[in-house]
């Protein structure tokens, strides 16, 4: 049960990737590039968190790949709401 659970999880992260990578190649703003990758990574974390069975979630790395997810969707909010000159 907790591996089709981590399954629907992960999938869960990487089919909002995927549209994101989609809109990308379409309109090749780099705002859907960056929640691609972040959504992407969050996705491969949950997959490595499942593979490894005896880490638990509070571990550092962990959280330091989630992290990197949610800066990632930071810099794309912050680069798209900057002024151009």
């Amino acid at each position: 049960m907790n591996q089709m659970l981590a399954g629907a999880i992960a999938m869960a992260w990487l089919i909002p990737g995927v549209f994101f990578l989609r809109f990308w190649t379409v309109t090749r703003d780099r705002f859907f590039l960056f929640f691609a990758a972040a959504f992407i990574i969050e996705s491969a974390n949950r997959v490595f968190f499942w593979q490894q069975a005896d880490i638990t979630e509070d571990l550092q790395p962990y959280y330091l790949i989630r992290l990197a997810a949610y800066v990632l969707i930071l810099i794309a909010i912050l680069d798209k709401n900057r002024k151009r000159d």
